[in-house]
């Protein structure tokens, strides 16, 4: 089996190192994938800790990563869709059944017999489990490979891979268009893009906020007006006023008085992860018939969807970009927010080591 450079975390406490690991030999249906520039997700710092161990413990060693952009260096005597030379992408799944309902929806992430996700899974082909994308290749069937429009900066590109079809998925989901008052809470990697989005797709965006700092911030990415959540005054004038509220934080935090904000038949989805449950007041969703709801990602061909968007609208993600041998550094500025707003790996940087 080929073998390629990696970076990899062996416990929770180990951080990332230096480390090499076997790819599969493309099968006739498989896309090998040469990687230029990889994001980083706050569930990469998750997994690489084992800070989800309750519901998705970690399998070590754990080579991170799921926003993957890179060249397309051999594909299989069966693909159609890629030859060598292309720019293609791979996101947060890597294989499903194929034949479940949700499979035949393209909405392989609810996989009825558990999605293969690009990381942290158990590996269909090799037995073993998955690795992600903090690594010099991978090698994916070709209904897992995505394409990159032209135009798009391809560094910029790989935060799409999560963050945007995260964002993504429910405002398509729940049809947000033009003409519609849009939340967005939290402006992290999340919730910058989903600002961006639902700007595009023509909404009144109101973006949400604990920091002072991020007001002008929230503006240049698209928001028409950004409310200081912490401040009961200025909530207030937004009472039964959305459509549709998307909840990007991952920290504790208040629901209630976001959905005190929705109109009558409102939703409020979640996509952030908290560690522990969030407190909820029934009788703020009986009121109203107000709906809270929860997204994981998007299958390929709504992820297809969401890149093509992007390209069209010419939709990136502001991102720092960081050889490999930053990544702790990184994942310490991560527990500290300190990013605008996605970290993203130049893997060219890993021949280095």
């Amino acid at each position: 089996m080929p073998i390629a450079k990696a970076y990899s975390a062996t416990s929770s406490t180990s951080g990332l190192h230096a480390a090499t690991i076997e790819r599969r030999e493309p099968t006739p249906t498989d896309v090998e994938i040469k990687i230029l520039y990889c994001g980083v997700c706050h569930s990469d710092l998750h997994q690489a800790r084992n800070e989800w161990k309750d519901f998705m413990p970690t399998m070590y060693p754990c080579v991170p990563g799921h926003e993957i952009v890179g060249r397309v260096t051999r594909v299989g005597s069966a693909v159609t869709r890629f030859k060598a030379g292309d720019i293609a992408a791979v996101g947060c799944l890597v294989d499903s059944c194929h034949e479940c309902e949700a499979c035949k929806s393209s909405d392989e992430m609810y996989c009825a017999k558990g999605a293969a996700f690009t990381y942290n899974s158990p590996d269909p082909y090799t037995g073993k489990h998955t690795w992600g994308g903090y690594s010099e290749s991978i090698v994916v069937n070709e209904t897992f490979a995505l394409k990159v429009p032209e135009g798009l900066d391809p560094a910029g590109a790989a935060p799409l891979l999560c963050a945007g079809i995260t964002t993504y998925s429910p405002l398509r989901h729940w049809n947000v268009q033009a003409g519609q008052k849009v939340g967005v809470v939290g402006l992290g990697g999340l919730g910058h893009m989903a600002v961006k989005l639902a700007a595009a797709m023509g909404a009144e965006v109101v973006l949400f906020t604990t920091s002072a700092n991020k007001v002008e911030d929230g503006k240049r990415l698209g928001a028409t007006s950004v409310v200081i959540s912490k401040d009961p005054e200025q909530m207030k004038p937004h009472t039964g006023s959305f459509d549709f509220i998307l909840d990007t934080v991952s920290a504790e935090h208040d629901i209630n008085g976001y959905i005190q904000l929705l109109k009558r038949n409102g939703t409020m989805c979640l996509v952030g992860v908290p560690e522990k449950p969030l407190p909820i007041m029934s009788i703020g969703l009986i009121f109203g018939r107000k709906q809270l709801a929860g997204s994981l990602i998007g299958g390929t061909a709504e992820t297809q969807e969401m890149l093509d968007f992007c390209g069209k609208h010419g939709i990136v993600s502001d991102i720092e970009l960081i050889p490999i041998q930053k990544i702790n550094e990184a994942y310490d500025r991560l527990t500290k927010s300190d990013v605008k707003y996605r970290f993203v790996i130049d893997m060219a940087s890993l021949a280095a080591d």
